[in-house]
């Protein structure tokens, strides 16, 4: 009898130990879907995947995380019984998704190995974008691409063609003009009268020579429809103007002017409201021939630059300044502003200058 009853721990524990052991199985029938090429205007596309529990014990789910916002997961939440199926759906949705996609789901559940990859490929032919899409600036019956012509980088000895479309959405013929040119810059429209539903095409082109200044320049003109200007309607015109140093030799590189700046940084520290602040930041020609600033701006109206400097040609080891009056005004806390500096220093010739102080305003008595 003592040696039955030996025998009865020892079977509890094998049947404990088979217990912690039982593995669940998930077999899915493919782990990968290609949607192939669909039309973003299609919408959502879902697909299937078929799961089966291979094993004895139930089979749980118990989260599918997709590899984007792009793809929504679901699946069966109850548990599938040993033999049974049940499903992972994957829908993918194509909006403003256009070209070939490739994503995962990992699912994850009480089997081994606990997650599972599934993938899902495709390619979204990219819809018609409708007219208020392509065309994004109204002005009365004519839509433009934009409300900004953007000539980026224009070297000074440049004259430079930019070109942006246009449509006439009305049902009647539209002249389109230009008005308040500057002597630097050409607009038209090409044909200058869009028939009804006809596009065209604004055809700008900016003379950099004959614009006196450096930097981020913008204009902005007004637009004439049928001989009537739009009121309150500008279109806006950029250009970053820079030296050019491209026809300079080797050995006038190597004698060109360098402008060094003791410091880039002025800290005013903590300053009152409404009080001017004198700033000076020093610099010198370590270069070989003479060094011109050619334009020196603020980025804000609060900042006021001196321009004594400006076009002056400055020699060969010389040491100069550039000043500035900061007015703290109403701001408050910590503020900080740039002055941009441009020069004919071929390795320098736009540098930036940073003003910082923490600004003190008075308490306010109620």
């Amino acid at each position: 009898m003592k040696k039955y009853l030996s025998l009865i721990p020892l079977l509890a524990f094998c049947l404990g130990l088979n217990a912690q052991f039982a593995v669940t199985k998930m077999k899915v029938l493919e782990t990968e879907h290609d949607f192939g090429k669909f039309k973003e205007d299609a919408g959502p596309q879902s697909y299937d995947f078929i799961v089966t529990n291979a094993g004895s014990d139930p089979l749980v789910i118990q989260n599918v995380v997709a590899s984007c916002g792009c793809t929504t997961p679901g699946w069966t939440k109850q548990p599938i019984p040993s033999g049974g199926t049940g499903k992972i759906t994957a829908t993918y949705d194509p909006k403003d998704r256009p070209g070939v996609f490739n994503k995962t789901l990992s699912v994850y559940s009480n089997t081994k190995p606990e997650v599972v990859v599934l993938v899902i490929k495709g390619e979204v032919v990219p819809r018609e974008k409708t007219v208020e899409e392509l065309f994004t600036f109204p002005v009365g019956a004519i839509r433009f691409e934009s409300n900004h012509m953007a000539f980026t980088n224009i070297k000074k000895t440049e004259k430079k063609i930019r070109v942006m479309q246009l449509v006439n959405t009305s049902n009647a013929p539209v002249k389109v003009e230009f008005t308040g040119l500057p002597a630097h810059l050409a607009l038209k429209s090409n044909p200058e009268t869009l028939k009804p539903g006809q596009k065209g095409m604004v055809e700008g082109t900016y003379d950099a020579n004959k614009n006196a200044g450096w930097g981020n320049v913008n204009d902005m003109v007004k637009i004439s429809l049928n001989g009537v200007p739009q009121e309150n309607v500008y279109y806006y015109v950029s250009a970053n103007l820079v030296e050019d140093f491209s026809s300079l030799s080797k050995d006038q590189l190597e004698n060109a002017p360098i402008f060094k700046v003791a410091s880039t940084t002025v800290d005013l520290g903590k300053i009152k409201g409404a009080t001017q602040n004198e700033i000076e930041f020093k610099f010198t020609n370590e270069g070989k021939s003479d060094l011109i600033l050619r334009h020196v701006r603020a980025s804000c109206g609060c900042t006021a630059v001196q321009q004594g400097n400006q076009g002056v040609g400055i020699k060969a080891g010389q040491s100069s300044s550039i000043k500035a009056t900061f007015n703290s005004g109403s701001y408050k806390g910590k503020v900080t502003k740039a002055i941009y500096v441009y020069t004919n220093d071929p390795k320098n010739s736009e540098v930036v200058l940073m003003v910082s102080a923490d600004v003190e305003q008075p308490e306010t008595t109620k």
